[in-house]
């Protein structure tokens, strides 16, 4: 077959993709999400089937969206357009990117209202305002910046003009050059905020809180939670993962790239879980305190630690570049779709984008303050958000991918992408692609929905 080039560039190599692709995983999905919908739901079982989800769902969708992306060299939409018209001989399959490139902006609209929170707590700490602070003292600070939608709209705003400009800039000149500084200094410093959480508060509580499961506390919303976070996490279903694996270079192996990436997505999320509810269950904090749960716990962790203001300072702001990172890929199908489609510049068609996700996320940070009172279904606006995003969208668009993947594409056509043969590797990818996932899916969805025991 002959292979078709990307519009917009490809990546200098294998690395670049694996740390731009753990880059749009890796972020505040992993070390703000992961641990505060982990609380909620009870620690242990939450976390085995958040695993199961993971390795057995995750990892062959991963590998779906990055072979769809480097076969169709298109934004999400088109790739499955042109796609669905090469297998089915039709286009109708093109709604799975539709899904993924929606679903992207609506999460960029409330992930960079809860980022900006992370410049303002990265001035705090280097200004010293929270070194010795206490609990209290702590969760008085939060209260007090989400009851001032002015403050949280400043840094929503400056959180997104960075994304921006990022992604204006390009492949090579603007995502490869965040990610390759970003991702391993994040992680070595997110193991050190191990250790010294570990070290100081409850560490042996923190294991145990995260792998001892009492299943007797499994619901269906637990079910369904613990699959959205694992799309969540890995920047499934969102039309990232398929965008960034356009780019891919034709010699790198799609199987081994996705499993280093979500393996390392993974370690992130199980190390920040570690880190915030050590402080979380030393320091009498409720593991339960929700969406606050990682702004509560890191500065406590900081406030004590031997050049605290020095560490706590870099951390919150790797924090962000990761936060940055991640903002890139949920802008990025978007941003390609309305350059090959309608002709925009990448410059005109990152701010475009940007500018909705700006005015979608006002209402978000409203829902904290102003218009708090206003509750329906799953509760204020952004938790209404967040649950459509992660619950039913991810996991709908991810469902699409897999079923095209699996069933509508030939099998000579992944077979000819992944370059793996047809040995146990093939078949296991392909076997969990048409059955494990759909019906796993499938089985959590009427699982929450009731329609199951």
């Amino acid at each position: 077959m002959v292979r078709r080039q990307s519009l917009h560039g490809q990546w200098s190599s294998r690395l670049a993709f694996v740390l731009a692709a753990t880059g749009a995983a890796v972020g505040l999905g992993n070390i703000w999400r992961f641990p505060y919908v982990a609380g909620e739901h009870g620690g242990g079982a939450f976390v085995i089937i958040y695993l199961a989800c993971v390795f057995a769902i995750g990892l062959p969708l991963f590998m779906a969206e990055a072979m769809l992306g480097r076969r169709g060299r298109r934004n999400p939409i088109n790739a499955m357009q042109l796609l669905s018209q090469e297998e089915a001989g039709h286009s109708g399959w093109q709604v799975a990117g539709w899904i993924g490139v929606a679903t992207g902006i609506l999460i960029l609209s409330y992930y960079s209202v809860v980022a900006g929170l992370t410049f303002s707590y990265a001035i705090d700490i280097a200004a010293g305002s929270l070194n010795h602070a206490r609990p209290m003292d702590i969760t008085a600070h939060y209260r007090e910046l989400m009851n001032s939608p002015f403050e949280l709209l400043f840094w929503h705003t400056l959180f997104l003009a960075f994304a921006v400009f990022v992604v204006a800039r390009g492949v090579e000149q603007g995502l490869e050059r965040v990610v390759k500084f970003v991702m391993p200094v994040l992680f070595l410093m997110l193991v050190v905020v191990v250790v010294y959480a570990g070290a100081k508060f409850a560490f042996g509580q923190a294991v145990q809180y995260l792998f001892d499961a009492d299943f007797s506390r499994v619901d269906g919303d637990t079910l369904l939670t613990a699959l959205g976070q694992a799309f969540f996490s890995l920047s499934l279903g969102m039309g990232a993962i398929m965008a960034y694996g356009a780019y891919l270079p034709d010699d790198a192996s799609i199987p081994g790239t996705s499993f280093a990436i979500v393996l390392v997505d993974t370690v992130v999320a199980l190390l920040a879980g570690l880190a915030i509810f050590s402080v979380a269950l030393g320091s009498g904090l409720d593991p339960a305190t929700g969406p606050g749960l990682m702004f509560h716990a890191l500065p406590l962790t900081f406030a004590d630690m031997p050049g605290g203001v020095f560490f706590g300072t870099l951390f919150f702001l790797l924090l962000i570049l990761a936060a940055w990172s991640s903002s890139i890929g949920l802008i990025e199908p978007a941003v390609a779709r309305m350059v090959e489609r309608h002709g925009f510049s990448r410059r005109n068609a990152a701010l475009a984008i940007g500018a909705l996700a700006w005015l979608l996320g006002v209402l978000t940070l409203l829902s904290f303050n102003a218009f708090s009172g206003v509750r329906f279904l799953a509760g204020s606006l952004f938790e209404n958000l967040d649950y459509l995003a992660a619950n039913i969208l991810l996991p709908l668009g991810g469902l699409l991918v897999a079923l095209f993947a699996g069933w509508a594409m030939s099998k000579a056509s992944s077979v000819d992408e992944f370059e793996i043969g047809t040995g146990l590797r093939y078949t296991l990818w392909r076997s969990f692609t048409r059955f494990v996932v759909p019906l796993g899916v499938a089985g959590i969805f009427c699982r929450a929905l009731g329609w199951l025991p």
